[in-house]
């Protein structure tokens, strides 16, 4: 798979192919999410080819490798189909102060749906 040299995510543009580890293509690019004043990449939306289809969120530590034509993520195709949909009210799956890991995932997921929806 020829997919360009590596790039910024700061330059990754929307339909810009996405495939998991093993080499399956599972979808497109919608939106790239980042805090801007503090250069820091959250993760991108994607419109997903496999299944039912709609929008899936990818958060960055998923992302191996970004590239002009495509984006490589460390989930199999099989872990593709477990990616979390944005939605309106993402609930919390744990309140635990020790994880503000699961608060990040809400917050990250809130933006995305923000700007699926045109409420940005």
């Amino acid at each position: 798979m020829d997919i360009g040299p590596p790039i910024s995510y700061q330059v990754l543009e929307k339909g810009t192919s996405v495939f998991s580890s093993d080499g399956i293509r599972v979808g497109d690019v919608v939106h790239v999410l980042a805090v801007e004043d503090e250069d820091v990449f959250d993760g991108i939306t994607i419109q997903e080819h496999a299944g039912p289809g709609g929008h899936r969120f990818v958060d960055a530590p998923e992302i191996e490798e970004i590239h002009e034509q495509g984006v490589v993520l460390k989930l199999t195709g099989e872990e593709c189909e477990r990616l979390p949909r944005p939605s309106p009210n993402p609930a919390i799956m744990r309140d635990d102060p020790a994880a503000p890991r699961s608060i990040a995932l809400v917050s990250k997921l809130r933006r995305a749906w923000d700007y699926l929806s045109g409420n940005y």
